[in-house]
């Protein structure tokens, strides 16, 4: 147990002897921040790593003055196998919605701040357990007109084609026809509704940077045909 628990410490010390060098070109710093939620998470992450020369590069650590917050609260640094070093923290959702700020401290002190508002959304309908085949009505709220939802529906099949598309919210409502129903056979369905921005960041060095802010919910039903008459 003494033996697992040290590695990341020891991948840290490493990484930290040969952090000077990657840094320096600060302007070649690629900036990747990600702030992901679902409705069954009680809690919001912001994951957030840099990397040296743009978003497949060496993933970088902030030893002091160097350091990255969250609304004035500095975020820890961990670290993985396979991604590399990252900085992570999470927050209680009922309380996360609206704007906040991320700040990154480059080693020169030199200040990036970035913005972002996070609005979860939530589903007015009730999907019942059971659905019959015909046109899906779904009603939202908190969301603003001309929002796109990703719109993933899945079965038990593995041959049909299933549904993974880009909607758009019309008046709060979205509508998967029935047409759409086709790729799907009878039984278990699990749909997964979802927005996502993806952006560039505003403050970043010469490298650039990527925001993503994601929500998501997910609901499960049995389809079936509608009976005959």
């Amino acid at each position: 147990m003494i033996r697992i628990s040290i590695i990341p410490i020891l991948f840290l010390l490493f990484s930290s002897c040969t952090n000077d060098e990657k840094w320096k070109n600060p302007d070649a710093v690629f900036f990747d921040y990600k702030i992901r939620g679902e409705e069954r998470d009680s809690n919001i992450t912001v994951y957030i790593q840099y990397r040296m020369g743009g978003p497949n590069g060496t993933t970088l650590i902030l030893n002091d003055p160097a350091k990255v917050q969250l609304d004035g609260e500095i975020i820890p640094v961990d670290s993985a196998r396979l991604t590399g070093v990252f900085y992570e923290i999470q927050k209680p959702a009922h309380s996360f919605a609206g704007e906040h700020t991320i700040t990154f401290t480059n080693p020169e002190r030199k200040q990036y701040k970035e913005e972002f508002e996070y609005q979860p959304f939530s589903l007015k309908t009730n999907v019942p357990a059971f659905v019959v085949r015909g046109d899906i009505v779904f009603d939202f709220e908190g969301l603003k007109p001309g929002d796109h939802i990703r719109v993933v529906a899945t079965d038990t099949s593995f041959i049909s084609k299933d549904i993974n598309e880009i909607d758009t919210v019309r008046n709060g409502r979205l509508i998967i026809p029935a047409n759409k129903l086709k790729n799907l056979v009878d039984g278990p369905i699990t749909l997964l509704l979802s927005r996502e921005t993806d952006g560039s960041v505003k403050n970043g060095t010469k490298q650039g940077g990527r925001i993503v802010v994601s929500y998501g919910l997910q609901r499960e039903f049995e389809l079936k045909d509608a009976p005959f008459r």
